[in-house]
């Protein structure tokens, strides 16, 4: 007796490419929502060289195009991108250049849709990449962690935090984290509790272990606390918000090196939802496949849309695949795939329900035209739930400013 077929459900339809090809590889770098109107912002990036950008581009969602606005002072990458309380978007840190050993970044700079245009903003206490960046419910944004310089060439995380406050236009300290970390995730919870988990310490190998250890910042006490690990440790993964009390984390690389010992290639597959009561995290259902530098972003109550990623960033096709998850039912259910599979790209919801995926690489190394040249992807892709969703309706989403995991209209987050 034969099962009967899975029908993945939903559609892409394809928009206008981006100005320019790039690429972002960290946790909060990706695209923000502006607006209720759906608008959506990217800045900076990477282009197929590893080189940062300056470039700025921002999404029309009603005529379904780029337009290009003014250039950051700076290029960089591996930077924070958060929308702020009132509207304008704060840019910091990252690294400008190319690797290996491109200047690190203490300087910060500010969007202001009114006039498309950027304005340096008060500098970091000193330059990190890699970091995360929440968007606090006082307005203020949390970063913490991230990599800075050792010595030479080689590199640390770090374990100090700064708040910026938006109306001072200036960074203060926020207490060290327990652990240094970096590549990390950053997800606020009821409370104004920004949850870290994840991420890597540099210890000077190609392949730096990945971290299970999580903290909570506590914004009326000013503290960081330990809480539950991750039953995995992970890095390169998502970590998403699906309710007040609740993140769902996803896939990421899995530890060590194939016939190097603890290497599970099944581990990109786990998945693991965090309780705010409890301090605790718990296995749920895998998903269907697994993946790293994917992306993910709630999508109506309960429910997360996780797209595209890779094994790894090396010698690799991107995936198209796409799949969804009801926390309710414990369940993964696939959806339509894109049209060009990709990973380290950037996702911003829309309204309608919808969400905008763009740009990011396409294929690496062996898999690539020509092994010595990365391949990026400038095409933008937009999926709906309903295949007849209109794109020009219903504009009253709520933009939640956090990078990339930003609430798609209707979710809880």
């Amino acid at each position: 007796m034969t099962s009967p077929a899975v029908r993945a459900t939903g559609a892409w339809t394809v928009a206008a490419d981006l100005p320019t090809a790039s690429s972002w590889y960290g946790q909060h770098d990706g695209a923000v929502q502006l607006d209720a109107a759906g608008a959506v912002l990217v800045a900076g990036g990477a282009d197929s060289a590893s080189a940062a950008l300056s470039q700025a581009a921002l999404f029309d969602p009603v005529a379904g195009t780029w337009n290009v606005v003014g250039a950051l002072r700076t290029p960089r990458r591996l930077h924070t991108l958060t929308r702020l309380a009132g509207g304008k978007v704060l840019v910091a840190g990252g690294l400008s250049g190319s690797a290996p050993g491109a200047p690190a970044l203490a300087s910060a700079e500010l969007y202001d849709p009114a006039t498309r245009s950027w304005t340096p903003t008060g500098a970091l206490a000193g330059p990190r990449w890699g970091h995360a960046a929440a968007l606090l419910p006082d307005g203020k944004v949390l970063v913490s962690g991230g990599t800075s310089i050792r010595s030479g060439t080689t590199t640390k995380a770090l374990r100090s935090a700064e708040l910026y406050d938006p109306i001072a236009g200036t960074w203060s300290a926020a207490g060290d984290m327990t652990d240094a970390r970096t590549g990390h995730s950053a997800v606020v919870l009821a409370g104004g509790a920004a949850l870290v988990c994840g991420g890597t310490a540099p210890v000077g190998t190609a392949d730096d272990p990945a971290l299970a250890f999580c903290e909570l910042y506590d914004p009326v006490a000013g503290k960081w606390t330990p809480t539950g690990s991750l039953l995995r440790g992970r890095r390169l993964h998502q970590a998403t918000k699906v309710s007040d009390q609740a993140v769902l984390v996803t896939g990421g690389a899995a530890p060590g090196a194939p016939g190097g010992g603890p290497f599970d290639p099944f581990s990109q597959r786990t998945a693991e939802l965090y309780d705010l009561n409890s301090g605790t995290w718990k296995t749920v259902a895998p998903m269907p496949s697994g993946r790293a530098l994917h992306r993910a972003v709630p999508f109506g109550a309960g429910k997360v849309l996780v797209v595209g990623g890779a094994a790894s960033d090396r010698d690799e096709a991107g995936y198209r695949s796409a799949v969804l998850y009801d926390a309710a039912t414990d369940t993964w259910s696939p959806v339509a795939g894109l049209a060009t599979g990709r990973w380290a790209f950037a996702v911003a919801p829309l309204p309608s329900g919808r969400v905008l995926v763009t740009g990011g690489i396409a294929r690496s190394g062996l898999a690539a035209a020509d092994p010595a040249a990365t391949e990026l992807t400038a095409t933008t892709e937009i999926f709906a739930s309903e295949a007849g969703a209109n794109p020009e309706a219903d504009r009253g989403s709520n933009p939640d400013g956090e990078g990339g995991s930003d609430a798609v209209p209707g979710s809880d987050s």
